[in-house]
């Protein structure tokens, strides 16, 4: 008789055809406590759940929710464009802000957080540094409550680095001659 994490190959608990020599372990559902066969990858299970708890799980949910997904991350990601967004849970005070996928850019949420309240649509957080968007600590951030003065800002701060750049190329053309 098996125990909980004893290890084995297909071909010696009679699987046949594409997992004979596939790693398994006997694993215990982590709902009702089921005790199974379960293939594993990379040293741990491909599934938690037994069927029948899998299958109750996604007909309550819809689909597994947070940590208890296989493919949860930390509710963090990065976007292509620098900014990292933040997973908010529906009974989350903030979550008015997220999107329709539930996720809000972070310099958002640290800025709502520090007002004690959510955000409108047309206020703006902006970066002071102007390059790091990652870089979402309170003392970085300033609220601009319309994006006129935010182009301002932002064009005029692009001026002042392009003739800042543009110094320092002749400074060092000068100093050669």
């Amino acid at each position: 008789m098996a125990k909980v994490g004893d290890r084995c190959y297909g071909r010696d608990i009679g699987r046949v055809n594409n997992s004979k020599t596939h790693p398994f372990i006997y694993h215990a559902c982590i709902d009702c406590n089921k005790e199974r066969w379960v293939e594993t990858r990379r040293g741990k299970p491909i599934s938690i759940r037994c069927r029948s708890c899998n299958g109750r799980q996604k007909m309550l949910t819809g689909m597994f929710v947070g940590e208890r997904n296989p493919c949860w991350r930390g509710g963090r990601r990065k976007r292509q464009d620098g900014y990292i967004e933040v997973r908010l849970l529906k009974d989350d005070f903030f979550y008015p802000m997220a999107k329709a996928d539930g996720y809000v850019r972070e310099h958002r949420l640290v800025m709502a957080k520090h007002l004690g309240r959510c955000l409108l649509p047309w206020e703006l957080v902006h970066h002071k540094s102007g390059v790091a968007r990652d870089d979402n600590r309170l003392g970085g951030l300033q609220l601009i409550g319309d994006s006129k003065y935010h182009l301002i800002d932002a064009v005029t701060k692009q001026y002042v680095r392009n003739l800042e750049t543009r110094i320092r190329v002749l400074e060092a053309k000068f100093a050669r001659v």
